[in-house]
């Protein structure tokens, strides 16, 4: 039994993974293809941020929507349906012909992407024993920053000096994963033994008035702010980090290689942050995620070489990825198996919130003049306040533990 479930395990992380690798392909997707679009279509810099923030506005309806037809229907199925969306949508980005046009298939394709990451994180988190969910979504989520440093490479070569291979590259790749899933991802255990309890069978429905009742108010609020701040960071330096270099001085490529150190950082930041989820008291992780984001952020403001900006995207990547991979983690632990998807995918709706309004705020930060010392400071309070609502929360899962 016990090898049955170690098998199941595996699979359901490792399938997880390499969606969550095809989601830090689009991510990193259109900070890459901007240089291409912006002359495509005749972009300036605040229309540019339009673009980086529609895909980012599509996952906050996908999430709402796939966390809460996971919880009624089953994780797997709004899974497929959310990564078949996403390919098709992904695919009809290098066939418009306008602006809005290419603003709705991002949206759309976003909205496809959004409703995958709730049941990602609650089937990683369900696949295995309550005190390995942190490392089990550590694990799998760390294929987003893969995803990412694969994409980078690819932008160095010939095929991806073409922004329109790079959506080719990623609507094909979940139509290859599509049948994987199919034949091999199992559903969620919690979620079968839920819905086949007839104790369990009136409240197995994830409703969202779930997520505000008297024991689930205090922890969706804390978890929802905590989400939102933090995302706004991550998406900031996800979407403008070349260009911040670039406004410090540095070249193309050298941003460029900046952000594979901080793509390739975060992969282990995310690993090590959610094994020690499981292993050391949830306040001291926090404190460190935290407090290793203000220490990047800092070093990027006060780097003044090029060995020094490396090392300062290093440090932010493996903490600001980490972070969220952590945050996903604890999204699993505090709701129950009923609304756990529905719970996740909440709080992901509002961190996208924060991950739309992140790059756009920071374009017009940048068109304002305040320059890149001007972005990474306005992240400071950000991280400050999202450390502060997570001690809260664990502070009172602790007291009603």
């Amino acid at each position: 039994m016990e090898r049955s479930d170690n098998k199941h395990s595996v699979i359901t992380v490792a399938i997880c993974f390499l969606i969550a690798v095809i989601e830090g392909l689009d991510i990193q997707a259109a900070g890459i293809a901007a240089a291409g679009i912006r002359e495509a279509f005749g972009l300036d810099s605040s229309q540019l941020g339009v673009f980086f923030s529609a895909g980012i506005l599509g996952l906050l309806p996908g999430a709402l929507i796939g966390g809460r037809y996971s919880d009624r229907i089953g994780r797997k199925k709004v899974l497929i349906w959310s990564v078949a969306v996403f390919a098709v949508f992904t695919l009809c980005t290098v066939w418009v012909n306008s602006f809005n046009t290419l603003l709705l298939v991002r949206f759309l394709a976003g909205a496809g992407l959004g409703a995958a990451m709730p049941n990602l994180i609650t089937l990683a988190s369900e696949a295995v024993k309550p005190e390995n969910r942190g490392r089990a979504v550590g694990l799998m989520y760390c294929g987003m920053p893969v995803g990412a440093a694969i994409l980078s490479y690819v932008a160095s070569l010939d095929f991806g000096s073409n922004w329109k291979n790079i959506f080719y590259l990623g609507g094909l790749l979940p139509i290859i994963v599509l049948p994987i899933m199919i034949k091999f991802l199992p559903e969620s255990r919690e979620f079968l033994k839920s819905q086949n309890t007839p104790k369990t069978a009136a409240v197995a429905q994830g409703f969202f008035k779930d997520l505000f009742n008297s024991s689930n108010l205090m922890r969706t609020c804390l978890i929802s702010v905590s989400y939102f701040f933090t995302l706004m960071v991550v998406y900031i330096m996800l979407s403008w980090l070349p260009s911040l270099f670039m406004e410090l001085g540095f070249t193309r490529k050298e941003g460029s290689t900046a952000q594979f150190f901080f793509m390739v950082s975060a992969t282990i930041g995310t690993i090590v942050l959610g094994m020690l989820t499981d292993r050391w008291k949830k306040a001291y992780v926090i404190l460190l995620m935290y407090g290793g984001i203000l220490a990047g952020l800092f070093c990027l403001n006060a780097a003044s070489s090029l060995t020094q900006m490396y090392m300062a995207s290093a440090l932010v990547g493996a903490f600001v990825i980490g972070c969220q991979g952590v945050l996903y983690a604890f999204g699993s632990i505090v709701y129950p198996t009923e609304v756990r998807a529905t719970g996740v995918g909440m709080a992901s709706a509002v961190g996208r919130v924060g991950a739309m309004l992140g790059p756009t705020i920071a374009g017009q930060l940048l068109a304002a003049g305040f320059g890149a010392a001007g972005v990474i400071s306005a992240a400071i309070p950000c991280i400050v306040i999202s450390a502060l609502f997570m001690l809260i929360l664990v502070r009172r899962l602790q007291t009603q533990a």
